[in-house]
């Protein structure tokens, strides 16, 4: 991806280094949709809006417990690669911004730009306590995306997705969830959450994050458009990174088999479609999940 050249984002609030032992804060982080694993908690308000409007995060599993700490760091000790890495996800942010504000406005919306904290190991959000293994996640109560950096390692050393575009891949799937927050859909499936049952309400999830990764697509075929960012082969590494957190493919590194009733994210092949989708069209219509009678084949 070219970014050297590109403008920083205003919205990123970085708290490394500002502690973070949060009391009881969470244990081994959250299945998709808020249900937390055994031994996770959240303090305050947290499990009301992460069970019902969702702790969005773009992992169905925990990936500290598939993978361990892929940096081979203690955690909470300084990598001198961060900083390099802060520099390119508030490029990333400020792409987004700019697709985003030009896409609203053109249906007579305004966009509101979301805030992007970095963090290190435990975060306290309007969303409760998180851990670094819940993975990168958006809280719709404050607005904002939440990112430790560590996850980048993960993500290419033990899921093998490297490359700059898979990273900017996670970044703009979060973003995508704060578009769905915008235009009510968040709300509208959290209403519908609140009356189904478990395997309707992750069904519902499903639908949710498969849109989110359209827009992570959508984002992508203006950002070329805007500012000319591709280099050669950065949409196989957003499609590899789609695919390696598929529901299926995760549960089945995790306890070698594949429960689609308890996805919550879709499958590698769904996920890797609706950003490709995305990235075809550049149509934020094209991407209506929820009227998809086949996820698969939309």
């Amino acid at each position: 991806m070219k970014w050297n050249d590109q403008r920083r984002s205003g919205n990123v609030e970085d708290r490394r280094g500002s502690g973070g032992g949060f009391g009881g804060g969470f244990g081994r982080g959250l299945r998709g949709g808020g249900f937390p694993l055994p031994g996770g908690r959240l303090g305050g308000g947290g499990l009301a809006i992460l069970a019902i409007v969702a702790l969005i995060t773009i992992f169905a599993g925990d990936p500290l417990h598939l993978l361990g700490d892929a940096t081979g760091l203690p955690r909470g000790e300084a990598d001198p690669s961060q900083a390099q890495a802060a520099d390119f996800v508030s490029v990333v942010l400020a792409d987004t911004e700019d697709v985003w504000h030009e896409l609203f406005a053109a249906r007579g919306l305004s966009y509101r730009e979301p805030r992007l904290v970095l963090f290190d190991d435990e975060v306290d959000s309007a969303c409760g306590y998180a851990g670094a293994a819940t993975g990168p996640f958006y809280c719709p109560a404050d607005g904002k995306v939440y990112l430790d950096l560590r996850f980048f390692d993960e993500l290419a050393r033990g899921f093998g997705a490297p490359g700059d575009f898979a990273q900017a891949y996670v970044v703009a799937h979060e973003v995508g969830h704060h578009v769905q927050h915008l235009l009510g859909v968040s709300e509208e499936v959290s209403a519908l959450q609140q009356r189904a049952a478990r395997g309707e309400a992750n069904a519902l999830s499903v639908r949710l994050e498969l849109q989110a990764d359209f827009y992570a697509g959508v984002w992508a075929h203006h950002a070329q458009r805007l500012h000319g960012i591709l280099e050669p082969g950065d949409i196989d590494e957003a499609l590899a990174a789609a695919t390696a957190i598929g529901d299926d493919r995760l549960q089945r590194q995790e306890q070698g088999r594949a429960v689609p009733d308890s996805f919550t994210h879709g499958t590698s092949a769904q996920r890797a479609l609706w950003f490709r989708r995305g990235w075809d069209t550049g149509d934020m219509d094209a991407g209506d999940t929820f009227a998809a009678k086949d996820l698969s084949h939309p």
